[in-house]
This record gives C-alpha cells, sequence and structure tokens, in this order.
C-alpha cells in the first residue's frame, strides 16, 4: 500500500425491522426534484372475500355455490411493501451493480444446463 492509499472499513447496521421481501415487478419514475423512485411490488390474484361451500354427508365440501365479490378474479393485486428514492449518480451505480449479478447469474445458470 503506497503512502496515499487509504483503507475504509464499511460496517454493515441493519434494523431491528430489516426483512427481505419477494417483489415481481416495480413502478415508479422522476420525482418532481430529479431523482428516481422505484416502488416495488409483488403481484398477484386476489383473494375473495368470502366463499360459500354445500357439505353433504362425509364431512367435505361438495361445491362451492357462492363467491363474493363475483368480480375478485378479474382484479390483480399488487401489494407494494417498499420503494427506494436514489439520485442519478447513485442509479447509475445501481444500475452497473445490478447488470454485473445478472450476468454472473446468466454464466451461473448456463454452466448448469451444460452439464
Amino acid at each position: 500500500m503506497s503512502g496515499k492509499e487509504k483503507v475504509v472499513h464499511f460496517k454493515y447496521l441493519f434494523a431491528d425491522d430489516y426483512n427481505p421481501v419477494y417483489v415481481n415487478g416495480a413502478h415508479g419514475g422522476i420525482s418532481p426534484q430529479g431523482e428516481i423512485v422505484v416502488n416495488f411490488y409483488f403481484e398477484r390474484r386476489p383473494l375473495p372475500y368470502e366463499e360459500t361451500y354445500v357439505f353433504e354427508g362425509t364431512g367435505q365440501p361438495a361445491r362451492k355455490t357462492d363467491v363474493q365479490p363475483p368480480d375478485h378474479e378479474e382484479n390483480v393485486i399488487r401489494y407494494v411493501s417498499t420503494g427506494v428514492v436514489m439520485n442519478l449518480e447513485t442509479a447509475k451505480l445501481f444500475h452497473e451493480w445490478l447488470g454485473e449479478h445478472i450476468m454472473m447469474l446468466e454464466q451461473i445458470r448456463n454452466e448448469g444446463t451444460q452439464r
């Protein structure tokens, strides 16, 4: 190490409620302040509020007779659990970091299919 180099140790502190979540989509854009806004969501079909079944002598449900609301399957839930806001420089660094990890994962997957 030359006399001009400086060593810095980065320590990671996690919030007490830190809990990684699964996401399968994102929505966002550019804020009025010129920052990148990304809201991450998990997309799924909704569950009905209520279902009614007829039971027969076996004790098992024989058939569904009603679902409330009746149009629940026409909707899609996008559960937004977290988001990030970053400036342009941070977004560029994140883009580079994410691109590197995507390439690494693709290489690992390609190696696995060649075996």
